[in-house]
């Protein structure tokens, strides 16, 4: 997985045409490559593929209310026993699940999701602040598809951008998340307001992703074509495919500048109002990643949360995909806690 590592930013020049670019955004979420209706060939059998539609709001933005749009999220599902919802990072998808998934689906009806604008799911177009991207909306896609499986209350495990939904999501529905453990990160908020050299260096594409489209867009498109060209398995060409849509790619860009603007004001709200997460909260980081070099992990999160365990394991950032069997391990000893 080290050359799907998205912290390995590329120096490469601007070689996509802007308006291929901008007709390429409104594309529609591309059918899984290689399988059939309702299946997946990264999951065992069992697992279902579906589409869920989710509903439009409004949200808070700088200058009022803002409307936000409903749109369409790509679901596996498998197992049971309660319910169990997990959330990928970025650039990935919900197969970055395959290696643990089916383990938790011997206990708990797993329910592994895209995040708007990723993988499979719909890719709502731009909007003021960048509020259709903002981690509010993002949360209540994933509440809208739990409860269309008929789940009100569960606990969710989120890696990288999916933890930090995670977070949002047990601000914004603490009835509805019972737990939450979040992979290789730390709040938003308190790396955005505790910016160091060291932060930038590690970090580089949260600064990068941030300017004005197309130009990370165009960048990012030669970096995943290549990936795929060079991908060998079939979870990187997968992953590849995924990432190489220039839909999907805006709509990650779109994900970070919402992080660093609306996202920062919601943050804002809560911190001054005293909200914090209060159901059970465990932190896994990867101990060769930049999280546990350069942060006291377990520390800055009870800033953010009024119960936290946590540990670091012999992995990088995405840990899930190089130790999957750790992970698994203090998921497990989580959930059950």
């Amino acid at each position: 997985m080290s050359e799907m590592n998205r912290r390995e930013f590329l120096q490469v020049g601007t070689t996509v045409a802007a308006a291929s670019y901008a007709r390429a955004t409104h594309a529609s979420p591309l059918p899984q490559e290689g399988s059939t209706p309702g299946t997946s060939r990264f999951f065992p059998a069992g697992f279902t593929v579906s589409d869920v539609q989710t509903t439009g709001t409004t949200i808070d933005g700088a200058r009022g209310t803002i409307q936000v749009a409903g749109t369409t999220i790509r679901v596996v599902k498998g197992g049971e026993g309660p319910p169990l919802l997990l959330l990928h990072g970025a650039p990935m998808t919900h197969i970055t699940w395959r290696l643990i998934a089916p383990q938790l689906a011997k206990s708990y009806t797993v329910v592994a999701a895209d995040l708007r604008g990723y993988g499979d799911s719909g890719k709502p177009p731009d909007s003021d602040e960048h509020a259709n991207y903002s981690k509010r909306i993002m949360a209540r896609d994933q509440v809208e598809v739990m409860r269309h499986f008929g789940f009100t209350r569960f606990p969710v495990v989120g890696h990288d951008r999916g933890g930090r939904v995670g977070h949002r999501m047990a601000l914004d529905y603490p009835d509805a998340v019972t737990r939450l453990a979040v992979l290789d990160i730390l709040p938003t908020h308190y790396l955005y307001t505790h910016v160091t050299m060291d932060f930038v260096r590690a970090y580089f594409h949260w600064f990068n992703y941030l300017r004005e489209a197309p130009g990370p867009e165009n960048e990012l498109k030669v970096q995943y074509d290549g990936q795929l060209a060079r991908a060998t398995t079939d979870a990187q060409k997968e992953f590849a495919r995924a990432m190489s849509n220039p839909a999907t790619i805006h709509a990650m860009c779109e994900d970070y500048r919402a992080a660093a603007s609306i996202d920062l004001r919601h943050d804002e709200a809560d911190l001054k109002a005293g909200r914090k997460v209060t159901c059970p909260l465990t932190t896994i980081w990867g101990e060769r990643g930049a999280m546990g070099r350069l942060y006291d992990v377990l520390s800055i999160w009870r800033d953010y949360a009024t119960r936290v365990t946590g540990k670091g394991l012999p992995a990088g950032h995405n840990l899930q995909e190089e130790a999957p069997e750790p992970v698994l391990a203090e998921v497990m000893a989580f959930l059950r806690a």
